[in-house]
């Protein structure tokens, strides 16, 4: 009669199906921490590449505010030459208001002027205008005053307030003096015109200038 010892066979089959189940979990284990090591490589990588995408972002924003600081600077520059320039324009504009009648005044006595006259002194008050000077004729300052009579700035007549003949040295020592006529005119000026100048001595000339 043969015996079987059935109960080794089914102790060695279970160790063999214990062997096999601690492999595999043994190898599902090492599975798991293979992709954590996977995963926890990969968070820190993107957490890597994140802080320096935003770091270059930061640069650049620096970057920017500096530039935008630079050009917030140069537009203040910018605003205050801008505000000078349009004080002194304001500023010009006013001086040419104010003194636009002296001025024409200044440039119609200067066309006025006939040939052997020249003025010594000019002044202007509130409401006349004082002209003094020497000419070598007679007609001259008839011309003279005839002419400053042209004028829509000045009320009409001129009046020749003095003129004196005096001998007026213009050759080098020993030579005769030349008469000459030294007069004083005065003019009116019409009424609302601006304040007026101070005297302003006339340029010297030379005789027959």
């Amino acid at each position: 009669m043969i015996r079987i010892n059935l109960l080794g066979v089914e102790r060695k089959a279970r160790k063999t199906q214990a062997f096999d189940a601690s492999r595999q979990l043994t190898a599902a284990c090492s599975l798991i921490l293979v992709l954590t090591a996977l995963g926890l490589g990969w968070w820190y990588w993107s957490l890597d590449q994140a802080a320096l995408q935003v770091e270059a972002e930061i640069q650049a924003a620096q970057g920017e505010q500096s530039r935008l600081q630079s050009l917030l600077t140069e537009v203040r520059e910018f605003e205050g030459r801008r505000a000078q320039l349009q004080q002194r324009v304001q500023l010009i504009e006013q001086l040419r208001a104010g003194q636009s009648v002296p001025v024409q005044l200044l440039d119609h006595v200067s066309r006025s002027l006939p040939d052997m006259l020249w003025l010594t002194e000019m002044e202007q008050t509130p409401d006349a205008l004082t002209i003094k000077g020497r000419s070598t004729t007679l007609i001259a300052l008839s011309d003279f005053v005839g002419n400053l009579g042209s004028s829509d700035l000045l009320v009409k007549p001129i009046e020749i307030v003095d003129s004196q003949v005096e001998s007026l040295a213009t050759g080098p020592q020993g030579a005769p003096p030349v008469d000459v006529i030294r007069f004083t005119v005065r003019a009116g000026i019409k009424a609302g015109q601006p304040a007026p100048v101070a005297a302003v001595p006339a340029a010297p000339a030379t005789v027959g200038g």
